[in-house]
């Protein structure tokens, strides 16, 4: 949107007319918690997927990551933060995770916090788990050595064994032949 000035000249918008950093600069302040963790880019913050912003598929950052927004699909990053309002469908795989807003897929991470009325649905893989007492889950939550090695969340039911047959079922036929019990 342009305005004029008194000399005429059309200028821009100020309330249009945001960089990036200035962006970055208000979501890091929007959480002074996460501002303040010691997991940071080398510019020294995380790259961040804003409240207004809707994504439609995967998503790997190398650093740290915070999600206000939606977003559909996998995401990975070192440390996470998916905060008040945000939503991920899909899979998420960090070294550190921290839910305040809702997931729907598997979480596998070294920790995974709920807190804060977070809310996951799914399956979560992890070293350590910790979750508040407003907080939701719905799934199952298997510890495991190696968190974000795929192949360690193949089978969340535990291991079973795939060589052992099931035991015959007695034939209805059997019954008939052997005739009524009294």
């Amino acid at each position: 949107m342009l305005t004029s000035t008194k000399s005429g000249v059309p200028e821009k918008d100020k309330n249009t007319s945001v960089s990036a950093a200035e962006v970055m600069g208000r979501v890091m302040h929007h959480d002074q918690t996460w501002a303040r963790s010691e997991s940071t880019t080398k510019a020294g913050m995380a790259s961040c997927i804003g409240p207004d912003m809707s994504i439609v598929g995967n998503i790997e950052c190398k650093g740290p990551a915070q999600v206000l927004g939606r977003i559909e699909g996998e995401l990975r990053a070192s440390d996470l933060q998916i905060s008040d309002g945000a939503q991920v469908e899909g899979s998420v795989i960090a070294q550190n995770v921290t839910v305040c807003g809702r997931v729907k897929g598997t979480i596998r991470a070294v920790r995974v916090k709920l807190q804060n009325g977070g809310a996951v649905e799914g399956d979560i893989f992890h070293r350590s788990l910790s979750i508040d007492e407003n907080s939701q889950f719905e799934g199952s939550s298997r510890r495991v050595e190696n968190p974000t090695d795929p192949s360690s969340s193949v089978d969340a039911k535990g291991p079973q064994n795939k060589d052992v047959a099931p035991a015959p079922l007695p034939s209805i036929n059997a019954e008939l032949a052997d005739g009524p019990k009294h």
